[in-house]
């Protein structure tokens, strides 16, 4: 039988020496291949038996290798600008990529221009990118000035495969990455695993290096500081472009800026990094926030509880967070400690934590007495307010902070009743995020991670199998996409997230959703079974918002500020013309606030469109306008936050609508 290869799905003939290059050649929208599923370059050579598939810009793996390519660039741009700098990891990511630099000191906005003006010369002479399998002795060689490298190659093996590296390195061979110009010389190189494009002109006009920040080498504080530069690159300029525009839009959204304009919210250095203070108006959307929720759930089955915010060390111990997830807690208090007059300890206190996560408490009261299998499931809710200690560089805004109010609630239920359960807690997200405006979602399920870090997840390979099974099947069953997370798990169970997309298209991972088999066994807890046995309970965990601060920046990005008239700090307006109308206002702010609507008179001194304009600029969703023919109509003009005008509308209509407005949640 002749010997062959499958492309794109058929057989074909396979000749000796052949490379994909050969099988698509005349297609100039192929820049890589799919080579046994996985991405890889167009002139590798091929094998009877491979399976080939092209990979355009059009492709997600072609985008990723568009960036990975044009890192390569900028990383080649840099040691040329900056003699010296040696590399370190330069991975693609969302939406662009990054580089890492040591020994060379921090990139300024000047330094950047120059970089991308270089890097953009390096595109247009058509540099080729050429793989080379290489021993572990000739990368050592070829990689004798760069000391990060040599490191990535000599703990291969060693390291745990951490994610950063594997872009370079990873098991199976050695690979070096030649950038030849056209008279075929080495003008330079990198330890890298690839694929690339086959040259620097495919890079194209789509292409901006955007930032630069600090970094650390592996990501850890304790080890080398370096300088990364940030870049995007695209199929087109015009995608290029569009994907500015997009950026410059996130901007005008950006919760934190936002939230000064409108008096929602701050963030006082005297508290220190990553804890947020509500103003008055910030604390009507939280207010409103917070009853909606504790509503739902009351009428979902769930019973309001309440924990305190510190505990003894062995608590978490027992819940297993001790080690596990110690690098996100705050250090211990010594409690009961005491102190002579020198400071020295005469008395050892007992470390106490701030507590990162409701759950083990939670535990303790479904322990607290016995329980029958009656009480299944029983559902405890709490706004427990948490503390994670956080790196400094990873804090942002309301969306990433150290002290948080999480709406957790966790289900304790049988281990038959557990995809129930699930379905229970995932109608009501979707119900929940839906009446706050978000309508485009899809589920993550975060699973466990069954290579080198297996060890850092609790539990037996059954449970986990059960557990991701119960999961999956009702993720599915909601109809939505369900998108893999492998190696995203909690340690103590997989999980289920809702990602939800905002007005302009970025994805927010919104509420979880986990299945744990390990604490309750962590805490030995039972039930009474009908049968008269004592059988360990499932327990689900669950946050709706996540937490109240983060689902509140997301919220005011996704609506820009002008939230709907149910949350808005100010509902309505009331202007008057002048000043003799006050008092006409006054009566219409009166019946409104017998109805919990929030109405603001404003009876300042500026003139009657300057007042307009500033109710406009706070986002207030309704404006009401009073003058003599208003008065004696006994009517009001309405102005909305789009700036259209309905005048002469009856005092009773206007309050009607504003009340169907605020009722039924819409957006106006």
């Amino acid at each position: 039988m002749a010997q062959s290869i499958t492309l794109e799905g058929q057989s074909h003939a396979f000749e000796e020496g052949m490379t994909a290059a050969q099988l698509f050649e005349g297609r100039r929208d192929v820049v890589a291949i799919r080579l046994n599923g996985a991405p890889a370059d167009l002139d590798r050579e091929l094998v009877p038996g491979d399976d080939v598939a092209p990979i355009t810009l059009e492709d997600q793996d072609g985008l990723d290798i568009l960036r990975h390519s044009a890192g390569h660039v900028v990383a080649q741009a840099v040691q040329e600008l900056f003699p010296g700098a040696t590399l370190g990891i330069g991975p693609f990511i969302t939406d662009g990529f990054y580089f890492d630099f040591g020994n060379v000191s921090p990139f300024t906005p000047d330094d950047l221009k120059a970089i991308e003006k270089r890097a953009k010369q390096i595109i247009k002479e058509g540099q080729t990118f050429h793989r080379v399998v290489v021993s572990e002795e000739d990368a050592l060689a070829r990689m004798a000035s760069e000391p990060f490298k040599s490191e990535l190659i000599t703990t291969r093996f060693t390291t745990g495969g951490d994610e950063e590296s594997s872009v370079e390195v990873a098991a199976g061979d050695l690979t070096v990455y030649e950038n030849r110009n056209r008279r075929g010389e080495v003008v330079w190189q990198d330890l890298c695993r690839g694929p690339h494009l086959p040259s620097t002109k495919q890079i194209g006009q789509g292409f901006a290096v955007t930032r630069a920040s600090a970094a650390y080498w592996r990501g850890d504080q304790a080890r080398d500081s370096l300088q990364r530069v940030y870049g995007t690159a695209w199929a087109s300029k015009d995608d290029l472009r569009a994907h500015q525009e997009r950026l410059a839009e996130a901007e005008r959204r950006d919760h934190r800026r936002l939230g000064v304009e409108l008096d929602l919210f701050s963030f006082p250095d005297e508290l220190g990094s990553g804890l947020p203070v509500f103003h008055p108006k910030g604390g009507v959307i939280k207010r409103e926030m917070e009853d909606y929720v504790r509503t739902r759930h009351i009428e979902a089955g769930f019973e309001y509880v309440g924990t305190p915010h510190i505990s003894k060390e062995e608590l978490f111990h027992t819940s297993g967070h001790l080690p596990y997830y110690a690098d996100g807690m705050f250090p211990p208090l010594a409690v009961d400690e005491v102190r002579d007059a020198d400071g020295k300890i005469v008395k050892p206190g007992h470390p106490y934590r701030l507590k990162a996560m409701n759950c083990p408490m939670h535990n303790l009261i479904f322990k607290a007495r016995g329980r029958s299998y009656r009480e299944l499931p029983l559902r405890l809710f709490e706004f427990g307010s948490v503390y994670r200690d956080e790196p400094s560089g990873v804090i942002h805004g309301l969306t990433r902070v150290r002290g948080f109010a999480q709406d957790d609630s966790h289900s304790y239920v049988t281990q038959e009743s557990a995809a129930d359960e699930i379905r229970h807690l995932l109608q009501f997200i979707l119900e929940l995020l839906r009446d706050f405006g978000l309508e485009d979602f899809f589920l993550e399920l975060s699973t466990r991670d069954d290579g080198k870090k297996k060890d850092k997840f609790i539990g037996s390979d059954e449970q986990w199998q059960t557990a991701t099974a119960v999961l999956e099947e009702v993720g599915r069953e909601t109809g939505l996409e369900l998108v893999p997370d492998p190696g995203g798990a909690a340690y103590y169970g997989p999980k289920i997230s809702v990602q939800a997309r905002d007005a302009i298209g970025r994805t927010w991972q919104m509420s979880t959703v986990q299945y744990d088999f390990n604490q309750p066994e962590r805490f030995d807890l039972e039930y009474q079974a009908s049968d008269g046995t004592r059988k360990r309970p499932v327990m689900i965990h669950s946050a709706k918002f996540g937490s109240i601060e983060r689902f509140m920046g997301v919220l005011t990005e996704h609506y820009a500020g002008a939230f709907p008239a149910w949350l808005a700090p100010v509902q309505v307006v009331g202007v008057p013309v002048a000043d003799a109308f006050v008092p006409y206002l006054e009566e219409i702010r009166g019946r409104l606030a017998a109805r919990g609507v929030r109405v603001e008179i404003d009876d300042s001194t500026d003139r009657m469109p300057k007042k307009i304009r500033t109710a406009t600029k706070q986002k207030v969703p309704f404006i009401l306008i009073a003058g003599g023919e208003d008065q004696e109509a006994g009517a009001v003009s309405f102005r909305f936050r789009d700036g259209t005008q309905r005048n002469g509308v009856p005092v009773d209509e206007a309050i009607e609508t504003i009340m169907t407005a605020i009722e039924s949640k819409a957006q106006v």
